[in-house]
C-alpha cells in the first residue's frame, strides 16, 4: 500500500527518526528545526573529514579527497589567522570562477568565525568596488581571469588589507594562493554561534544597489537537511529510494552553478558535502558539449542545473552522440522551468532522470520548496511543498492568509529566513516582518499544499486594471516550436497604464512574424493577455548567473517600443 505524503513526513520527522523535528525558541519565537543537526559549517567540514580517501572534488585533472579537503580548510584558517590577523567577524571576499580554492578559502575564513563574501563574477569594476566597501572586506581572494577587472579599485578600498591571487604569476603586492593551501591537522577553536553570519551574498535586485543578504550557519544547515529530507521523501513516495541514493555507492555530481550564488554554494556544495558526494567542477563558462563529455567520462549521476543550462543541453545537436545513461537525477531552480524542457529531457536522456524543481531565494538560504519525482511530472509548473522546517502562506495586501487557489504574495517563516541585509536595516524591515519573509512573489497553493509561483510581483503587468502574469504568457510562447525563448514586459501607456509586449528569440531559420505570435497566444489565453507589441531579437535574453531573465534591463528598453513592432534580427 502506497504511503501518503503526510505519512512519509511523520515517518521521517517523528521522534527517533533521521529527520526528527524539535521546536526551539529563537529570537523569542518558537521555531521548528532538525534535532540531529550540526551547529556550524566548521562542524560540517569536520564530519566530512571522516570520509577519508573518498573523492571530494574533481577540477580538471586534479582530484581532492575528503580528508585532504578538510586539512586544506584547517590550513587556510591557520594561515589567515597567523599571517593576516584574520579574526571572528572579519570579512573575506571571493571573486573567482568555480574552483577548489574558492571553497577552501571561504571555509577557512568561516571556520575561524569570520564571514565570507561572494562577489558576483559578472559585476563591473564599479559594482565590485561597491561590494568590497559595503561588506568592509579585509581580504580579497581573486583569480587571474577576474583580477584585471577588480585591480583598478582593489587598492583603493580602505578596509582591504590583502589580495590573495589564484594563478601562476601573482602580481606585485598580492599574496599567492599557495599560502592558504598548506594542509594542517589542527581544527580551529574560535567560538561560533548558530546564528552568526556565515556568508554575505548580494541579491541581484531590480532597482538600485544590490543588497548584501546575510546567511547564517543555522539557516544553511537547516536548508541542506531540508534538501536531503525531500530526496528521501520522494524516494519513499515513488519507490525509488535505492536508485536515488545509488545503492550505497558514492554519488557523482556536476557542479555548474556559480558559487557566488546561493544555488551553487548553499544548495549544491553544502548539500553535496553533507551527502558525501564527489563534486565535478565545470571549468570556465558553460558549454553543453563539455558537460556531456564530463557525464560520459566521470559517470555523473546528478546535476543541479540552471534551467537555461538544461534547455541548452537537451536541445544540443550532439546530445545523442554521448553516453549519458548515468545521469539519473536532475534538479533545477533559480528561474521558472518551461514544461517542454522537462519533456524534452525525458525524451533525449536514455534513462529517465528523477527530476526535482526547487524554489527559493537568497533570503531563504536557497531551497524553500521542492517538487520532485512523480509529483513534478504531474505538476510541471509547481514549486512544490516547503521543506519541513518552513511555514509557507499566501497572503493578501493586509497579510491575511488566503484559501487554496487564490493568488497573493508568498511568505515564509522558519530557521532558514535571513536575519537581514548587511548595513540595510531599512530594507530588512521592509522584507522580514514579524518573523515572516515577504518574497514579493505572486502565487497560490492547491488543496494538497503544492505552491505555484505565478510571477514576481514587480514583474506583473497591469493593463487597464487587469493583472497580467508574465510567466503564464511566457510558458505559452515557449510551447511554440519556432520560439527558442521569450519574455513578457509591460510597456508604459497613457490610456491603459501598461500594454503587453513580447520579446522573442526565434529558432534558427524561422520566419515567424508578430501576427503569428499573437495568434498563438490568442488560441490559448484571454485576449487581454495577447501581446500588442512583439520584438524579435537575435541574441539570447539577458540573464543573471542564476538563469533569471533580467526584466529590469528589458524594461529599460521597453518604453521606446510603445506603439511599434520591431524585428531586430
Amino acid at each position: 500500500m502506497a504511503l501518503s505524503y503526510e505519512q512519509v513526513v511523520e515517518q521521517l520527522t517523528g521522534p527517533g527518526a533521521p529527520f526528527e523535528l524539535v521546536t526551539e525558541t529563537v529570537d523569542g519565537r518558537p521555531q521548528r528545526n532538525f534535532k540531529n543537526r550540526e551547529r556550524s559549517l566548521r562542524e560540517k567540514i569536520a564530519n566530512a573529514a571522516a570520509r577519508g580517501d573518498a573523492e571530494c572534488m574533481l577540477h580538471g585533472e586534479r582530484r581532492i579527497s575528503y580528508a585532504e579537503f578538510a586539512r586544506l580548510v584547517w590550513g587556510a584558517a591557520a594561515a589567515l589567522r597567523e599571517r593576516h590577523g584574520f579574526a571572528p567577524g572579519d570579512r573575506l571576499a571571493v571573486l573567482s570562477y568555480n574552483c577548489p580554492e574558492w571553497i577552501v578559502a571561504l571555509f577557512g575564513a568561516t571556520s575561524l568565525g569570520g564571514i565570507g563574501v561572494g562577489l558576483n563574477g559578472w559585476w563591473s569594476a564599479e559594482e565590485l568596488d561597491y561590494g568590497l566597501r559595503d561588506s568592509g572586506s579585509k581580504l580579497l581572494v581573486v583569480d587571474e581571469r577576474l583580477w584585471p577587472r577588480v585591480e583598478p579599485v582593489a587598492r583603493q578600498v580602505p578596509t582591504l588589507e590583502s589580495v590573495v591571487y589564484i594563478g601562476e604569476h601573482p602580481p606585485p603586492g598580492t599574496v599567492p594562493i599557495a599560502e592558504l593551501m598548506e594542509p594542517c591537522d589542527a581544527v580551529p577553536t574560535e567560538p561560533i554561534d548558530e546564528d552568526d553570519p556565515w556568508v554575505i551574498l548580494y541579491t541581484s535586485g531590480t532597482t538600485g544597489r544590490s543588497k548584501g543578504c546575510i546567511t547564517t550557519h543555522r539557516g544553511t544547515i537547516a536548508q541542506v537537511l531540508g534538501i536531503l529530507f525531500h530526496r528521501v521523501a520522494t524516494g519513499l513516495l515513488d519507490g525509488t529510494l535505492q536508485a536515488q541514493t545509488g545503492g550505497g555507492k558514492q554519488t557523482v555530481s556536476l557542479l555548474s552553478s556559480p558559487l557566488f550564488h546561493v544555488g551553487g554554494l548553499h544548495s549544491n556544495v553544502c548539500a553535496l558535502l553533507t551527502a558525501g558526494a564527489k563534486m565535478v567542477f565545470l571549468e570556465g563558462r558553460f558549454d553543453p558539449e563539455r558537460v556531456m563529455q564530463l557525464v560520459e567520462r566521470e559517470r555523473i549521476q546528478s546535476w543541479g542545473a540552471i534551467p537555461t543550462m538544461l534547455h541548452r543541453l537537451v536541445n544540443h545537436e550532439k546530445v545523442g552522440d554521448y553516453d549519458l545513461s548515468s545521469l539519473t537525477a536532475v534538479s533545477f531552480g533559480g528561474a521558472p522551468t518551461a514544461p517542454e524542457t522537462i519533456e524534452k529531457a525525458r525524451q533525449v536522456l536514455p534513462i529517465e532522470p528523477s527530476f526535482a524543481n526547487a524554489y527559493g531565494l537568497t533570503e531563504t538560504h536557497g531551497v524553500a520548496t521542492v517538487c520532485s519525482g512523480q509529483s513534478l511530472l504531474g505538476r510541471k509548473t509547481s514549486a512544490g511543498r516547503p521543506i519541513p522546517v518552513l511555514d509557507v502562506e499566501v497572503v493578501d495586501d493586509q497579510g491575511k492568509p488566503l484559501p487554496a487557489g487564490q493568488l497573493g504574495e508568498v511568505r515564509f517563516r522558519g530557521p532558514t529566513i535571513t536575519p537581514g541585509y548587511w548595513n540595510r536595516p531599512d530594507a530588512t524591515d521592509e522584507t522580514v516582518r514579524d518573523g515572516w519573509l515577504y518574497t514579493g512573489d505572486v502565487g497560490y497553493q492547491d488543496e494538497e499544499g503544492f505552491l505555484f509561483v505565478v510571477d514576481r510581483a514587480k514583474d506583473m503587468v497591469i493593463r487597464g486594471g487587469e493583472n497580467v502574469y508574465c510567466v503564464e504568457i511566457e510558458n505559452c510562447l515557449a510551447d511554440h516550436p519556432e520560439i527558442d525563448e521569450a519574455a513578457i514586459v509591460g510597456v508604459p501607456d497613457a490610456e491603459l497604464g501598461e500594454r503587453v509586449k513580447a520579446i522573442v528569440r526565434r529558432v534558427p531559420g524561422s520566419t515567424l512574424d508578430p501576427d503569428a505570435v499573437r495568434a498563438h497566444v490568442a488560441a490559448h489565453l484571454a485576449s487581454f493577455k495577447v501581446p500588442e507589441f512583439v520584438e524579435f531579437i537575435a541574441d539570447p535574453l539577458p540573464r543573471n548567473p542564476a538563469g533569471k531573465i533580467l526584466k529590469n534591463e528589458l524594461r529599460g528598453e521597453a518604453s521606446r517600443f510603445a506603439g511599434e513592432t520591431t524585428d531586430a534580427s
